[in-house]
């Protein structure tokens, strides 16, 4: 299979829908051909692979739970081939681990069911313009750093007390945003505003999410940088200076 290209977002993007309840499959496909998008859609994960390769989508609304595969699963095996379109996963699964599992399959964002079109429809929106984002132009931008960790935009890098991490293209922009802010405590809807570039009030369960699994790679070395300021927000601080902090959420 091919590597995908995702070009830029606009009125024609082409959405891939994976799903096998044919009500949400309708109610899909209505709302989206007229917000203007052309659909494709997929029954089972044996077909959402081949429509992946032969419709070359410019995102996926990914079920979980089809006949045949775990969606999950089948987006692993889209990375695993070189295919980066965008995916976002539509699922009943409420529960943390499940968020953090679709995330860290390579999944861009996580809506549960029973859900509001129009919410869908702005998540699409947001992920489509992230993907059609210029790539920034040629220069050396001196590394991030904190503490004994390092994050070099331009290499697209980061390690810990020299330590190589394997992250995300969500968790590195996630990071890179509380290393240019260390020291201050950013709120939910700042995060969510400059990682996903949200313009609406979005659910922030994906910043708790993506929060919890960027802990476990960045403080897997001691101490806890990572700090959750409780009613607020998160924040990069060397020490837990305030009764109101705890390093795990």
């Amino acid at each position: 299979m091919s590597r995908l290209a995702s070009g830029p977002a606009s009125a024609r993007s082409t959405i891939l829908v994976v799903e096998d309840d044919p009500s949400i499959r309708t109610l899909l496909t209505t709302a989206l051909r007229a917000a203007g998008y052309a659909v494709v859609l997929a029954v089972t994960g044996q077909e959402a692979m081949f429509r992946a390769g032969d419709r070359q989508p410019n995102l996926i609304i990914m079920d979980v739970m089809l006949p045949d595969a775990d969606g999950f699963d089948l987006t692993r095996q889209l990375r695993a081939e070189g295919v980066y379109t965008p995916v976002l996963f539509l699922t009943a699964r409420t529960e943390v681990e499940d968020r953090i599992i679709g995330l860290s399959s390579g999944g861009d964002d996580y809506v549960t069911k029973p859900f509001h079109v129009q919410e869908v429809l702005l998540r699409i929106r947001a992920i489509l313009r992230r993907a059609a984002a210029p790539a920034a132009p040629a220069r050396t931008r001196p590394p991030l750093r904190y503490a004994d960790l390092v994050l070099d935009e331009d290499a697209h890098t980061v390690h810990r007390a020299g330590r190589p991490l394997q992250l995300s293209p969500t968790e590195f922009r996630l990071l890179a945003c509380l290393m240019a802010q260390a020291d201050r405590v950013l709120d939910k809807g700042e995060i969510l505003q400059e990682v996903w570039q949200y313009d609406f009030a979005g659910d922030t369960r994906i910043v708790d999410t993506y929060i919890k699994n960027l802990r476990r790679k960045v403080d897997a070395t001691s101490p806890a940088l990572i700090h959750t300021v409780r009613g607020v927000g998160y924040c990069l601080r060397l020490t837990n200076s305030g009764s109101t902090e705890t390093p795990r959420s």
